[in-house]
């Protein structure tokens, strides 16, 4: 036997017939090598990974979008339609004018001499107010802001001599609020309204010694000897202590200068009237604070004569009271409070 048939006869040599071969070749999937495979699911993986991507990518443009264009909606919205009436339109007839001093009174409030003067002016102006009621409801504040409206009262108050102004006090109209509320022709409260208050305050804090304790040391460089005037961060010095206590009385004596001249002999002679107390509506009355007791709706009806009220408050804008209300300016306050030391009518 020879070495080809020696072989056939064991299984070598056969040569696959063509349309075999074709056959293996073509039935399933091709067959690759193990690190092949691996490679094509690492490919899916990363191609399935960019495609969440991109749907995540999309979501959030299409809610940046969304909120973008709601914002701009709301503020073509208040633009358009304001949140509160127009004085324009409902002062046809005759009316009570109403201005609200409501809150601490300062610069950046929404009780600031800006828009409380604004307003009173509005009022008087207003032909068809039959008279004006500045209703109050604030702890006071700023001697400086209280001073605008209380001169601007006065000044009012002379131009139109035909048109009276009531303050009406509600919860509070304690310091500042007091000041400008003696401006008016007379005053009125509940009786358990808090009245009076006539005092002056400023405070702030001393650090010196958590700062020894916490081995902290204060560097301060200055051009001029009262250029670090009580500096919290400094050991309180008498001279200047006795210094701003001098400004305090004179503001003091501004203060109490301002209601005699408002009040006149409406007044009575508690000595105690001026050493920053607070009343109630019931005392504030025996001792000549106010004029009689009433809300602000029956001063309008008893004492004015004319029921409706319009309003003519400014009010500061809504964006303001959603930035305020997020908390933005915390930060900014309690640093302010521990950092100042603020002159306040209280």
């Amino acid at each position: 036997m020879s070495d080809w048939e020696s072989d056939k006869a064991a299984g070598w040599g056969d040569k696959p017939s063509e349309p075999e071969a074709t056959e293996k070749r073509g039935s399933g999937s091709p067959s690759l090598p193990p690190e092949n495979g691996r490679d094509w699911k690492l490919i899916e993986k990363l191609v399935m990974s960019l495609q969440s991507e991109q749907r995540k990518h999309r979501r959030w443009g299409i809610f940046f979008k969304l909120l973008t264009f709601g914002y701009l909606f709301a503020l073509l919205f208040l633009i358009k339609f304001p949140l509160t009436d127009s004085i324009d339109g409902v002062a046809g007839s005759k009316h009570t004018a109403m201005v609200e001093v409501e809150g601490p009174i300062a610069a950046d409030e929404s009780a600031n001499a800006d828009d409380v003067v604004g307003a009173l002016r509005a009022a008087f102006e207003e032909k068809n107010a039959v008279a004006v009621v500045m209703r109050i409801n604030s702890p006071g504040g700023s001697p400086v802001q209280s001073g605008y409206i209380y001169d601007e009262i006065r000044r009012l108050r002379a131009e139109y001599p035909d048109k009276k102004l009531y303050a009406v006090i509600s919860d509070i109209g304690a310091s500042g609020a007091y000041y400008i509320a003696s401006a008016a022709d007379e005053i009125y409260a509940n009786r358990a309204s808090l009245v009076g208050s006539i005092g002056v305050v400023a405070g702030g804090f001393g650090f010196t010694g958590i700062m020894d304790k916490l081995g902290v040391e204060r560097r301060l460089y200055t051009a001029g000897e009262n250029k670090a005037f009580l500096d919290p961060f400094s050991p309180e010095q008498s001279e200047e202590v006795a210094f701003w206590q001098g400004v305090l009385e004179n503001t003091h004596k501004q203060f109490i200068e301002a209601v005699k001249q408002g009040r006149g002999d409406r007044l009575g002679d508690d000595e105690r009237l001026f050493s920053g107390l607070v009343w109630s509506g019931e005392q504030a009355l025996e001792l000549g604070l106010i004029d009689g007791l009433g809300s602000s709706s029956w001063v309008a009806r008893e004492v004015v004569g004319e029921e409706e009220f319009v309003d003519y408050t400014r009010r500061q804008s809504r964006f303001k009271d959603i930035v305020d209300q997020l908390g933005v300016a915390v930060g900014e306050g309690v640093v302010s409070q521990l950092m100042e030391s603020r002159l306040e009518l209280r």
